[in-house]
């Protein structure tokens, strides 16, 4: 069967399970920062790219619908969204756009401004390629920049059941790196040596 196959590489080129979101990560040596685990999710973690174009031919006479000298990239909503069942007060924090009082560690006060400190890079880490384990392991990593949870603070409970925190952060664009897309992708096979 000429057509019914798979790449050759395919064990070594899957991305798979949930992945883990983290405040800091270093692609480099696969070192994810201290304390960095934001929390536990349940249902897996999406991260979407969603582009809009403009079409500069749509109205030109004669033109053809998709020119692709005429194309353009108008914007980009990058976003990564998923449910936490942990939360501490860090994460309370940062998914209400909050502070934490500051004589009293178990208070949470969310505001009605924005200041700088509420972006922050955050990662996605999910296991990569057919050597997963140990120090080598392979990952695919995506750097989500000036992150912002933009879906609000949400809570969901139910009877025997575990609380779901759900979260939608989104990557900015920064006045001093307006061309700087908001996110990185990285992609490293797992070695099975030093």
């Amino acid at each position: 069967m000429k057509f019914t196959q798979i790449p050759t590489d395919t064990f070594e080129t899957l991305q798979m399970n949930a992945g883990i979101l983290v405040s800091g990560f270093t692609p480099a040596t696969g070192t994810i920062a201290e304390n960095g685990l934001i929390g536990a999710t349940t249902g897996g973690i999406q991260f979407a790219d969603a582009i809009s174009f403009i079409d500069l031919g749509e109205d030109i006479d004669n033109c053809p619908k998709n020119m692709k000298e005429l194309k353009q990239i108008d914007q980009r909503e990058v976003t990564m969204s998923g449910t936490f069942v942990t939360v501490k007060a860090a994460t309370a924090k940062m998914l209400a756009i909050a502070d934490i009082d500051g004589t009293d560690s178990t208070k949470i006060i969310p505001r009605n401004d924005l200041a700088d400190t509420d972006f922050s890079d955050i990662w996605f880490i999910g296991d990569y390629s057919n050597v997963n384990t140990g120090e080598n392991a392979g990952f695919l990593a995506i750097k989500l920049k000036n992150a912002l949870n933009t879906g609000g603070f949400a809570l969901q409970t139910g009877d025997k059941a575990k609380g779901n925190f759900a979260f939608t952060f989104t990557g900015h664009y920064s006045m001093s790196a307006q061309d700087e897309v908001p996110y990185e992708i990285y992609i490293k096979a797992g070695t099975s040596g030093t």
